[in-house]
C-alpha cells in the first residue's frame, strides 16, 4: 500500500512525496492505522526501521484535522526523547511532515537559553518534542501547560530507562489528562520496559513487534578483525585512506579516546571530527550537521551518538573499541543500513576484548565473520604510518598505558563494589 492511499490529509501526502517516501515500512504499515483510530500502541522495532514516521505521520494528521485554524490552543502532544540530539532530529521529522498543515512543532532541550523556547511557546505550539529536564523546567515556570495534552509518545523507551528517566516519566503522567492516547516505542523489551509500558498504555493497547528474533537490520553486513590495541589507529588510518569517499562513523569507548583518535587522524592528514557528551550543545549540533551534510566524512564518537541519531548515508560503522554492553553494539551498527540502504559494520577487536566479542555474538545469536589479516598485510599497515615522528609515537604509547591503568582501576572498583 502506498502512502497516497492512506486516509490522511492531502498536505501530509504531499510532504511525504516531497521527502521521497512512497511506501510505508513494516512498522509504519502496522502502527499508523491503529494510531489514526485513536488506539494506544506499544511498539518494539529495531533501529532504522522508520519508527519515527510511524508515530509522527498519524499524530500530525490527527492534530491537523482537530484544528480549524493555524492558531494554537495549547500543547496537544508531548513526545519524550532521551537526548538533546534526538529531540532536535525527531522535531525536524515532525516539522517536515507538518509543512502546509495547521500543526506547529517545537523542540525543547537543555544546554541552551530558555528565552527563545519560551517565546515560541507563547506564540502557540501543538507538538513539543522534549527531553524531560527542560520540559519540567518550563512547565514549573508556567510556560508549558499540560492540561490539554491528548497524545503522549514515549520514544526510545529503553534508553530513557538506561538514563534514569523513570521517575521523570512517572511524574509527567501525573500532570497529564487521564483521557489521552499513549504511544510507546522501544528497540528492546525487557522486564523493566514491559512494566513501564503497561503502566502507561491502556490494557487494550495494540502491541506490535518487528523482527524480534533479529535485533540487527538485515541490511548490515558484519565483520571483525583482530588487531593489537596499540595498532588500531594505524588500521583506521589505512581504512580511511582506502575509502576516501565513504561516510564513516567510528565508535570509541571514552571521551579521552575520541579526542585522541581524532588527533591521531589529524596528525597524519586525515580530516575527522569527534563527538562526546562533554561538548556543549552548539558544538554538538555543529559537529553532527557537518557530518550529516558530508562536509566532514569521518566522525569519531562515544555512545552518546549510538541511539536513534539518523545520519543519512553512513556507509561504514567502525567499532574502534568494542562496547562493554552488548546491546550498544546493536545501537551503534544501526547507524548504517537504514531504510533500504545497505551498510557495513567493522569491529577492531584486541586480545583484551575477546570476551566482549563473545557477549556480543551471544546477544546477536550468531557469529560475526572474521576478516583474516596475514602477517605481511599487518606489517604493511604499520609501515604506512612510519612517517609519524617517534616523539608522537611515544606520547601515544604513554596515553595508551595511562588509559589501561585507569581502566584497570575502574574495573577493580566495580568488582569490589559488587
Amino acid at each position: 500500500m502506498r502512502f497516497e492511499k492512506y486516509p490522511i490529509a492531502e498536505e501530509i501526502k504531499q510532504n511525504l512525496a516531497d521527502l521521497g517516501w512512497r511506501r510505508p515500512t513494516d512498522i509504519q504499515y502496522k502502527a499508523i492505522p491503529h494510531i489514526l483510530s485513536g488506539e494506544d500502541v506499544l511498539a518494539v522495532a529495531q533501529t532504522g526501521t522508520g519508527k519515527t514516521a510511524a508515530f509522527a505521520i498519524p499524530i500530525v494528521h490527527l492534530l491537523h484535522e482537530a484544528k480549524r485554524s493555524s492558531r494554537s490552543d495549547g500543547v496537544r502532544c508531548v513526545v519524550l526523547e532521551p537526548t538533546r540530539e534526538l529531540a532536535v532530529q525527531i522535531a525536524k521529522v515532525f516539522q517536515a511532515l507538518a509543512r502546509h498543515t495547521r500543526v506547529r512543532v517545537l523542540d525543547l532541550f537543555g544546554g541552551v537559553e530558555q528565552e527563545p523556547q519560551i517565546a515560541r511557546l507563547l506564540k502557540g505550539v501543538d507538538v513539543v518534542v522534549a527531553t524531560p529536564g527542560r520540559l519540567f523546567d518550563l512547565h514549573a515556570q508556567g510556560y508549558l501547560p499540560l492540561d490539554k495534552v491528548c497524545i503522549l509518545a514515549v520514544d526510545e523507551a529503553d534508553r530513557m530507562l538506561q538514563l534514569g528517566f523513570l521517575q521523570d516519566i512517572q511524574d509527567l503522567i501525573k500532570r497529564l489528562p487521564r483521557r489521552r492516547q499513549t504511544l510507546f516505542f522501544s528497540a528492546t523489551l525487557d522486564t523493566d520496559i514491559k512494566r513501564l509500558a503497561y503502566s502507561l498504555v491502556r490494557s487494550n493497547a495494540i502491541r506490535i513487534q518487528i523482527s524480534p528474533q533479529d535485533p540487527v537490520s538485515k541490511n548490515v553486513q558484519h565483520a571483525v578483525v583482530f588487531i593489537r590495541q596499540e595498532d588500531k589507529r594505524f588500521f583506521l588510518e589505512r581504512f580511511l585512506r582506502e575509502h576516501p569517499e565513504k561516510k564513516v562513523l567510528v565508535f570509541v569507548r571514552t571521551r579521552v579516546r575520541a579526542e585522541r583518535v581524532q588527533k591521531a587522524m589529524e596528525r597524519v592528514g586525515l580530516q575527522a571530527l569527534y563527538l562526546h557528551g562533554a561538548k556543549n550543545q552548539h558544538e554538538r549540533l555543529q559537529t553532527l550537521e557537518a557530518f550529516r551534510n558530508g562536509t566532514v566524512r569521518t566522525l569519531i564518537a562515544t555512545d552518546v551518538s549510538a541511539r536513534g541519531i539518523d545520519i543519512p548515508d553512513v556507509d561504514y560503522v567502525i567499532n574502534y573499541d568494542l562496547p562493554e554492553a552488548a546491546e550498544n553494539y546493536v545501537h551503534r551498527v544501526g547507524r548504517t543500513g537504514r531504510g533500504q540502504r545497505k551498510g557495513q559494520a567493522l569491529s577492531f577487536c584486541s586480545d583484551e576484548e575477546r570476551a566482549l566479542l563473545q557477549r556480543i555474538e551471544a546477544y546477536l545469536g550468531k557469529k560475526i565473520a572474521v576478516l583474516e589479516v596475514d602477517d605481511e598485510t599487518y606489517a604493511e599497515t604499520l609501515r604506512l604510518s612510519e612517517d609519524v615522528p617517534d616523539k608522537w609515537r611515544d606520547i601515544m604509547a604513554e596515553i595508551e598505558a595511562a588509559e589501561k591503568w585507569f581502566e584497570g582501576r575502574r574495573r577493580s572498583k566495580k568488582a569490589n563494589s559488587s
